[in-house]
């Protein structure tokens, strides 16, 4: 496994995302389910759902095979790889488990030493005051001072409740594998439906850190279907059309030249820390 902090060459990259408390919209965890298909990635390792799942909490549900049969789909965590097991990106995803973090971090860290992974990009995406008619506000940081002053990264300030993916991130780094974490602001408005727009603005900073190009597919056409849909239903409202506009007029004043690096990750902190009692107030 990689030394050190060094993201380096070669070898294999993780990108990791988890359903639930950090994926608003559903962009992280369809961005990695993309990338998972793109790349023909097999399942490598699955982790035992019963030691990790409350399924009164994430429940299974019950479906049809490809031969019409009924079966129970159970929540599950997957790392995927290439088809040789040999390098290149691999990516986990799956539900964020309910209980034994600590457990599942280690058993998580001795799945990915075994294939290989020698660094670690986690998605997330968080409900935020932002408007949908903006760019999708990207936040990208490291705990790991090589890989933040490599492709000029910040380091996260926040402090607050986290999710599985925080609990990853600093078991990697203790255990000596650089990560980056990748996070988009959702619109909190539109909380309910998918965000091709969020899905999208994550594949191009994550495309960054890869030595592999991603297709988009039809994301584009996806992101610009889905911020029609919303200005229709905002133009029916004149409450919402209002609040669009002062959310609009807040994004302007922090992507302002005035505004420098310091003051949009404060606003990003700002998000945050509004959400600490929420429902979905991931951390970096």
């Amino acid at each position: 496994m990689q030394a050190e902090d060094d993201w380096g060459h070669g070898g294999s990259t993780l990108v990791v995302a988890f359903e639930g408390w950090n994926d608003a919209g559903e962009a992280a965890s369809t961005a990695v389910r993309s990338l998972r298909d793109q790349l023909g990635l097999v399942p490598l390792v699955e982790v035992e759902p019963e030691d990790y799942f409350d399924y009164q909490f994430n429940r299974p549900v019950t479906t049809f095979d490809a031969n019409g049969d009924r079966v129970i789909a159970w929540p599950s965590v997957v790392l995927s790889g290439p088809v040789d097991r040999g390098e290149g990106v691999h990516v986990l995803l799956g539900t964020e488990p309910s209980r034994g973090w600590k457990t599942f971090a280690e058993e998580v860290l001795d799945a990915i030493s075994v294939a290989g992974v020698e660094r670690i990009v986690f998605l997330g995406a968080m409900l935020a005051d932002v408007p949908h008619t903006r760019p999708i506000a990207i936040f990208a940081s490291s705990e790991n001072a090589s890989v933040r002053e490599r492709f000029g990264l910040e380091r996260s300030t926040y402090e607050g409740p986290v999710g599985i993916i925080s609990v990853l991130a600093d078991a990697a780094e203790r255990a000596g594998i650089p990560t980056v974490s990748i996070w988009a602001s959702v619109p909190h408005y539109v909380h309910n439906a998918p965000s091709p727009k969020a899905t999208l603005a994550l594949v191009e900073r994550l495309e960054e850190f890869l030595e592999v190009p991603i297709a988009r597919g039809t994301l584009v056409e996806d992101a610009e279907a889905w911020e029609r849909g919303i200005d229709e239903l905002a133009s029916d409202d004149d409450d919402m059309t209002a609040y669009i506009e002062q959310l609009e007029q807040a994004r302007d004043t922090v992507d302002s030249p005035e505004a420098s690096g310091e003051a949009i990750a404060e606003e990003f902190e700002r998000y945050l820390r509004k959400r600490e009692g929420g429902d979905q107030p991931p951390a970096p």
